[in-house]
């Protein structure tokens, strides 16, 4: 019988790293460093997800045969430099992020290693995978099509900025990338900054925000900023931009002159006008568009039925309903951490199935695969903070109760999610046909803009009764309409658009999920919940019990679910 190999996936280079384990061909483990060092969207070396997944998993580190890297240091070096010979004035800008961020980043890595394995001979042998083949690939790698098309998108790697191909098996072949500053990740990042949000941060609030916005008053013109020609390739007019210097600007004075000044959230006049959500509106639409010829390349050039989409911006939940909508595919795959956080998991399965030959052998529809808490260290927890705390063997039915007479729930259970979204184990979760439910959440737990939407969870086999959606969305990342005659009844998960990121509940992946929504919904009427992360705005969703009980008694949740345990105000 062949031994174990185990695999240990890093992302390091790029914002929201992360770490997991592959063993065995199943990915056991993944977490992300924010969860544990507490700063949101961390770019630090993840020391502290890496220990915890050795934890986890119950590994030492002489129990690792291969690390796999989500970066490939030197990749497209000669491009790089010269593009920036090409821009002399902001060549230590160039200097300073391409290479000097990467030298520390790689320095911090064999750092890392060599404090464990002092001689290099006897450690793990690092497999270095470029960031797009993480992204693409090792997404194709877990999804549940043996062919596909492959779309990935973000701002860049270590240049490139698209991959467009097709999976069959364990091989998957590129036939278009687009490189920086071609990029449809800048493009809608540079409207992030824009509307006063923060970029490779706030592009999901520029989503929400889109949608109170007219976009055809900005449309004509934001459509010919950006152009995809026939072979997928991205063409982006760069007199608008100034994210192509390396510096702390996005926009450039022309985009400006054509908008109107961008909005400065520090100032006292803060507030958003009108063309800051027309301008937004206009850019999500266009990105929109860009996306569905990039697909109807893929169409043309594969004939797959199915579409896997990957990169930071396939956290674009509109774009992906209209994908799923309109495209022409059948489904599309999105891991649940489509970010940098998941080319960990991507670059641990590329160095898997691909250099090692592995066959191909796990899909990732699990997301619960961070740390856990027993029920004893739970209630053990509970007595160390000196809280009151009622057990109960029925928790779901009484969970239900709560929710039911009005109350907002932490809800904290078995195994952490990886990806930005909280997905039934560590959320917040309250009535959604409330008409102030979300005005509540917003004024009185997340803090955050009211113009925000919050997110519907229903049992995957009742979507239709309620949304207009013919597939599952376990992930919550494919925007659908809410059915016109419930809207009206779910008034605290429908956004001004009508729409709703929906999330589905397999009653075989998370069963006391799914129980909580049908014990509510016998109680409502509507097996639908108002599910949001368990976090306020500007911190990371909740990991441990501390973090969960410092977040209850620091924001107006009315009541804690801790396992089977229930700790009032």
């Amino acid at each position: 019988m062949e031994a174990k190999v185990n695999i240990l996936g890093l992302n390091y280079r790029f914002h929201d790293t992360s770490a997991c384990i592959v063993s065995d061909g199943k990915l056991i483990v993944a977490i992300e460093e924010e969860r544990l060092t507490r700063k949101k969207h961390a770019w630090e070396f993840p020391l502290q997800a890496i220990d915890r997944c050795l934890k986890s998993a119950g590994m030492a580190y002489s129990d690792l045969d291969h690390i796999a890297l989500s970066f490939k240091p030197g990749h497209k070096v000669l491009p790089r430099m010269v593009y920036a010979g090409k821009h002399p004035a902001n060549a230590t800008s160039f200097i300073s992020k391409e290479f000097g961020g990467a030298f520390l980043k790689q320095r911090a890595f064999w750092n890392w290693y060599d404090e464990q394995w002092p001689d290099r001979d006897k450690g793990p042998r690092p497999v270095f995978i470029e960031h797009h083949v993480a992204h693409a690939v090792g997404s194709f790698l877990v999804s549940p099509y043996e062919r596909a098309a492959v779309l990935s998108i973000d701002g860049s790697g270590e240049w490139a900025t698209s991959f467009l191909g097709v999976g069959e098996g364990t091989a998957c072949t590129c036939f278009h990338q687009s490189y920086f500053p071609m990029s449809l990740g800048s493009f809608y990042e540079a409207v992030t900054q824009y509307c006063g949000f923060q970029t490779n941060y706030d592009e999901g609030k520029t989503m929400g925000l889109a949608a109170w916005g007219d976009p055809d008053r900005f449309g004509p013109i934001v459509d010919d900023i950006v152009k995809v020609d026939e072979s997928g390739g991205i063409h982006v007019d760069l007199s608008y931009f100034a994210y192509q210097f390396w510096g702390h600007r996005w926009c450039s004075q022309k985009f400006c002159d054509t908008f109107g000044a961008s909005r400065d959230p520090k100032s006292e006049k803060n507030a958003f006008e009108q063309r800051h959500m027309d301008v937004a509106a206009a850019f999500q639409r266009t990105l929109e568009k860009r996306a569905l010829e990039l697909c109807q390349v893929l169409r043309r050039r594969t004939d797959a039925e199915h579409v896997v989409i990957a990169g930071g911006v396939a956290l674009n939940s509109v774009m992906n309903g209209r994908i799923v909508r309109e495209s022409g595919f059948r489904d599309a795959y999105i891991m649940p951490a489509a970010g940098d956080n998941g080319t960990a998991i991507g670059a641990a399965f590329c160095l898997c199935n691909n250099v090692l030959g592995k066959p191909r052998e796990y899909v990732h529809l699990d997301p619960y695969l961070g740390p856990s808490y027993s029920e004893e260290r739970l209630t053990s927890i509970i007595k160390e903070c000196k809280l009151k705390a009622e057990h109960h063997p029925d928790i779901a039915r009484a969970a239900a109760k709560m929710i039911h007479e009005g109350n907002i729930v932490g809800w904290y259970q078995g195994r952490m999610e990886i990806g930005p979204r909280a997905l039934g184990n560590r959320s917040i979760l309250a009535d959604p046909t409330l008409k102030d439910m979300k005005a509540r959440i917003n004024a009185e737990v997340k803090h955050r803009e009211a113009f925000r939407p919050f997110a519907p969870a229903v049992p995957a086999e009742l979507k239709g009764n309620y949304f207009d959606t013919r597939v599952d969305d376990p992930f919550m990342l494919k925007v659908c309409d809410v059915l016109p005659e419930m809207r009206s009844r779910l008034p605290a998960i429908t956004h001004v658009d009508g729409t709703a990121r929906l999330q589905t509940v397999d009653r075989n992946v998370n069963p006391l999920f799914h129980e909580l929504l049908v014990r509510f919904g016998e109680l409502s009427g509507i097996p639908v919940l108002l599910n949001t992360s368990f976090n306020i705005m500007g911190e990371p969703i909740v990991e441990s019990p501390y973090d969960a009980i410092r977040c209850f008694f620091s924001t107006g949740i009315d009541y804690l679910v801790l396992g089977n345990n229930v700790i009032a105000k």
